[in-house]
C-alpha cells in the first residue's frame, strides 16, 4: 500500500477528484495549504501599497492505495492537475505500514 500526497493549484480541484473517481479511488483527504517553490511567491498592489505574497494558497490531497493502483493514480492526477505554467505542484509517494478501518477493524488493503 502506498500514500499518495499531491500539492496542486485550488482551481484544479475538482478536476482531479473527477479523475480520480473515474480510475476508481473512493476515498481523498483534502486540506487547504500554503506554500511555495520556484514560484517564489508574487507581488500584489492593494489600495496603493505594494506587497509580497510569499505563500500561495494550494491543495494538499493525501490518497490511500493498493500497490496496483499507484501508477495509474499518479498518471491520472499529473494529466488532470497539470496547466502548464509554474506552480502546477508536486506528487509525492510514501511506503504505508498499515490501514486499520477504525468502524470494522478491517486492516490492510481491505480498510482502503
Amino acid at each position: 500500500m502506498k500514500m499518495i500526497t499531491a500539492v496542486i493549484k485550488p482551481f484544479k480541484l475538482d478536476d482531479v477528484r473527477e479523475a480520480l473517481s473515474g480510475v476508481g479511488v473512493q476515498g481523498i483527504t483534502v486540506t487547504e495549504v500554503k506554500g511555495f517553490g520556484r514560484q517564489k511567491g508574487h507581488t500584489e498592489l492593494y489600495r496603493g501599497a505594494e506587497y509580497v505574497v510569499d505563500f500561495l494558497p494550494k491543495i494538499r490531497l493525501e490518497i490511500a492505495v493498493d500497490d496496483s493502483m499507484v501508477e495509474q493514480v499518479i498518471e491520472v492526477l499529473s494529466k488532470a492537475a497539470n496547466t502548464g505554467k509554474i506552480g502546477d505542484g508536486k506528487i509525492f509517494v510514501h511506503a504505508l505500514e498499515q490501514v486499520i478501518r477504525i468502524r470494522t477493524g478491517e486492516s490492510g488493503s481491505d480498510a482502503l
